[in-house]
Parts: C-alpha cells; structure tokens; sequence
C-alpha cells in the first residue's frame, strides 16, 4: 500500500475556474508528476493568491 501525500493530490479547479488558475493547476499538476514538490507548492500558493486577488473573474476563493 502506498502512501499518498497532500502533494500527490489532484489540483481543486472548477469548471467555472478563469484561464489563469487553470494554468496555475495545470502547471502544479505537471509538477506534481516530475516530482518537484517545490514547484508544486508555489503553483498552489500563487493560485491562491490569485483567486483572493481582483484579477481573477472566476468563482471565488473558499475556505
């Protein structure tokens, strides 16, 4: 059985998401599967800088 860690997750991006956080999942996801968790983590926290910022036009950032 293997373990799985939260960077071995699948990026939370909806269907409604604007063109930059599907990028920012997209590039985590691509990470994630190079295995530079660095790179992944960055990913995630930019997405969520984005989704607070005024930038972004999709749904907004949940809690």
């Amino acid at each position: 059985m293997t373990r799985r860690s939260t960077a071995d997750r699948a990026p939370e991006v909806t269907s409604d998401a604007c063109r930059t956080c599907q990028e920012f999942a997209l590039a985590e996801a691509v990470a994630n599967g190079e295995r530079d968790y660095s790179k992944a983590t960055d990913c995630r926290v930019l997405l969520k800088r984005h989704r607070q910022s005024a930038e972004c036009t999709g749904a907004p950032e949940q809690e």
